[in-house]
């Protein structure tokens, strides 16, 4: 425990001096929430993956694959596709289109600082609703979303130390909520880039450990088959029972399970955490080869992850209890305690890398879309700065609380809210970079069909259709029917036409795009 102490403490100390770094360097709102949109592409894309896969990457999947096997890998490959497909198809438009759009309050461009000031822009809504539904559905599945990091921190705290979920969540949220608060954008996102180094090299360490203990690849791959021949297929056929201490043969994967496994890659054109890094991204000149280096980790990252779970089923020959502690469980069977406390905090770093960014786009969110947007549009610049920090207090606090009370685990708590966002969000944010007879109507429409589905779809399957399928795939279905149904209510202005093409023609150039952004991050 004492090298495992030390480590954590040697961590902890570096993000809170990140964070007193970035405090230095964020003096408004807008350094704030999006870091003055001066990210390089290493800082964007390492920062993209570190708020993306949190202790989901180092628990929830390994977990996954050890209790069914190669089956549940369908959630990677369509997280990968889906990544992908983010960075190409909406990063460049939506780093543009967010600041240049026409603000719809007072003219000129806009800055918009968080996507449902954005919505509300670009739509030119009349109404304000866009702006306080897509708020309101930000702050409520980031509740859940901030409360799975926390129930992953607990179990890894009461691993490591033997602590109960009150006190290690309480520390946890205690770091997390100091260097976001002291740095924010900048501070989430450079200690981000850390976190990301220390997961990636803790699911990169672990495996070379296991592997040459269990005789090489053909060892590891005897090992599973000896537990089960099912575990490696890819259409399943076998699950661990806790009850009986083994894997049992079960009905292979039949299509609802491979689609929803699939499904989740569309979560990636939704999620505000993930798409703050496009927005905040230096220019879109830098976007190439941030897109390159964030999908190569993702890729690595998830395939290494499948890995730890195949080593956990060939390693322990009593299965586990607790499937999503295979990499905790692993890394102390197989390492010196000082390289365990190190990798340990890796897991704590994953946690940590993705709740501060949600807390950080949660807080943003009261701020500029609650009391900005609707009580104050003149705030003081430096009121607004501390009010945001006081909401990361707030949000952080909510989340502790369903973390505490709430009795679900890490995996369920992501994929609730990752559905939320995803279609609640990507089939909006999707078309209205890409259509240009878009309409506030369609947007408003699509966001509460997806964002409403999402929420409802386990309770309706449960009751009535008994699909088991993924609530993304029918939220992300009715909101891309809602918005096409309803989109002729609505009107395109001449200034909304005219966004489109200013912005379609600058992302197309590229370069000249990019020393645009560029000769106003120096100037500022």
């Amino acid at each position: 425990m004492l090298w495992s102490t030390g480590a954590f403490g040697v961590y902890l100390i570096a993000m809170v001096a990140i964070g007193l770094w970035a405090y230095k360097r964020t003096v408004s709102q807008s350094d704030f929430v999006l870091g003055g949109r001066r990210l390089n592409s290493w800082v964007a894309g390492l920062s993209a993956n570190a708020s993306d896969f949190s202790g989901w990457l180092l628990l929830g999947l390994p977990g996954a694959i050890y209790v069914s096997g190669l089956g549940e890998a369908w959630i990677a490959v369509g997280l990968a596709c889906g990544f992908a497909g983010s960075w190409i198809l909406l990063a460049p438009r939506l780093r543009v289109y967010t600041q240049r759009v026409t603000d719809a309050r007072v003219g000129g461009d806009s800055d918009s600082l968080t996507l449902p000031s954005f919505l509300e822009n670009r739509f030119n809504d009349p109404t304000r609703l866009l702006r306080g539904v897509s708020s309101l559905l930000i702050i409520v599945f980031y509740f859940f979303y901030v409360a799975s990091g926390l129930v992953a921190m607990a179990a890894l705290f009461d691993q490591i130390f033997g602590l109960d979920p009150a006190p290690a969540i309480a520390i946890g949220v205690g770091i997390v909520v100091l260097y976001t608060v002291l740095g924010g954008f900048l501070a989430v996102s450079y200690t981000d880039v850390v976190q990301a180094a220390m997961m990636w090299l803790a699911l990169l360490i672990v495996p070379v450990l296991a592997i040459t203990a269990l005789g090489g690849f053909s060892g590891l791959a005897d090992g599973v088959a000896a537990k089960s021949d099912g575990l490696l297929s890819a259409v399943g056929g076998t699950s661990l029972d806790t009850d009986l201490g083994q894997w049992v043969s079960t009905d292979t994967l039949g299509w609802v399970v491979i689609v929803s496994g699939l499904a989740w890659g569309l979560g990636y054109f939704g999620q505000p955490h993930i798409l703050a890094r496009y927005m905040g991204i230096r220019s879109v000149k830098d976007i190439p080869a941030a897109a390159t280096i964030s999908v190569t980790w993702a890729i690595s990252a998830m395939a290494l992850a499948v890995l730890v779970g195949f080593i956990g089923i060939a390693q322990f020959e009593t299965p586990l209890d607790s499937p999503e502690q295979v990499f905790p469980r692993l890394i102390e069977a197989l390492s010196h305690p000082l390289v365990a406390g190190v990798l340990l905090a890796a897991i704590l770093a994953a946690v940590m890398s993705t709740a501060d960014s949600q807390l950080l786009v949660a807080s943003s969110s009261l701020t500029e879309d609650g009391y900005r947007a609707f009580v104050d549009r003149d705030a003081d610049p430096r009121t607004l700065l501390w009010i945001s920090r006081g909401a990361v207090v707030a949000v952080a606090l909510a989340a502790a609380g369903i973390a505490l009370w709430g009795n679900s685990s890490v995996m369920d708590l992501v994929g609730y809210a990752w559905a939320g966002f995803g279609a609640g969000f990507g089939p909006i944010l999707l078309l209205s970079v890409f259509w240009k007879r878009m309409t506030w109507t369609g947007a408003l429409a699509g966001m509460i069909a997806g964002g409403g589905t999402a929420i409802l779809w386990d309770i309706l399957d449960e009751a009535f259709f008994g699909i088991g399928l993924y609530a993304m795939v029918p939220a992300a279905i009715l909101s891309f029917a809602a918005i096409f149904v309803f989109n002729g209510l609505g009107r395109v202005s001449d200034q909304m036409a005219a966004d489109f093409d200013r912005v379609e023609a600058e992302v197309r150039s590229g370069e000249e795009g990019g020393s645009a952004v560029a000769s106003e991050d120096a100037k500022a």
